[in-house]
């Protein structure tokens, strides 16, 4: 039987508006079957068979939170090519609103083509600059944030490095929702933790958190030490830091509290992919929708079960929660 508490959250989530600010990304596929190896390098000759295109990065994100029933304000840079084309009309098809999506056509839309035969992903190519933005095109994306967040109940910063979250933008994002008294979830990949200072929660993941922390994680030990010091950097700032198939662990400030470990609950793992923005996604939501952290981590932490257990980025309906 489902928990009660858990169903009392997620009925909230219509209507919920989340407002998602980072790095857009196009994810591509190209799907086919491996059956020989190529005479000219010793690779898998890759027989194509289809070809899609989906969200990826903070537009995935965004995908999942629109999945499950919230509604989104998106905020982010592309280029002037062919994959922002492609991107906007991946949005628009899951009832994204674009207007928030500046165009700079000095660099190119993040681009990740991935090659995969059956399950297995064969090689992935990645477009893409990490350039910080120019004044121009930061000072657009915050004036749009600036008349936005009104709307928003919870704000989701994804910063994959690409350039577009600066340590100002990041921090005037995150003053601003306090004045809102809103929640906000970080999923970075980033080591410069003090700029996320008066979120909510940041959510890396094992490999994130040791990099971040200085410091390799190869057991429980190491794992809390690892806490410790992002709870220091973040200066209260709760950590939730994934690790796969061993779940999650919450670490908050507050004295005399332990992290809480939260096992994984995935059925069957086929590909990772995205299953950072599906945490993030899923957390914003409970958390807007009234849950305490630990609740809101529990749900993060059956959302990520789910989508892992499917092939390439995708999102988590409302239905498969539940189920």
């Amino acid at each position: 039987m489902a928990d009660p508490r858990i169903e009392s959250i997620v009925s909230h989530f219509a209507g919920t508006t989340v407002l998602i600010m980072g790095d857009l990304m196009l994810d591509e596929y190209i799907w086919g079957d491996v059956h020989r190896i190529s005479p000219e390098a010793p690779v898998p000759v890759v027989k194509v068979a289809g070809h899609s295109t989906v969200p990826g990065g903070a537009a995935n994100t965004a995908a999942g939170i629109m999945a499950l029933g919230g509604r989104v304000l998106l905020g982010g840079v592309v280029g002037q090519d062919t994959s922002a084309e492609q991107l906007r009309a991946r949005l628009q098809e899951q009832g994204l609103n674009t207007d928030g999506v500046v165009t700079d056509d000095t660099r190119p839309t993040t681009t990740k083509t991935r090659i995969v035969a059956g399950f297995q992903q064969v090689v992935r190519a990645d477009r893409e600059t990490c350039v910080p933005l120019g004044q121009g095109v930061e000072a657009a994306l915050w004036e749009w944030a600036g008349c936005q967040i009104a709307s928003a109940e919870a704000v989701v910063i994804s910063d994959y490095g690409k350039g577009v979250i600066s340590s100002r933008l990041a921090r005037d994002l995150i003053a601003a929702a306090a004045k809102q008294r809103i929640p906000v979830v970080v999923d970075t990949k980033g080591v410069d933790y003090a700029r996320y200072q008066g979120a909510t929660v940041v959510t890396p993941n094992l490999e994130e958190a040791g990099r971040a922390a200085g410091l390799r994680i190869a057991d429980e030990d190491d794992l809390c030490r690892a806490g410790r010091d992002l709870l220091e950097k973040l200066g209260g700032t709760a950590v939730l830091i994934t690790r796969g198939a061993q779940g999650m662990t919450l670490f908050v400030s507050a004295p005399g509290v332990a992290p809480l470990h939260i096992e994984a609950t995935a059925r069957k793992v086929f590909d990772v992919t995205g299953a950072g923005d599906t945490v993030a996604s899923s957390l914003a939501l409970a958390l807007a929708s009234g849950a305490s952290l630990p609740a809101a981590a529990h749900l993060a932490t059956v959302a990520a079960g789910v989508a892992v257990g499917k092939v390439g980025t995708s999102t988590v309906t409302l239905a498969e929660l539940a189920d």
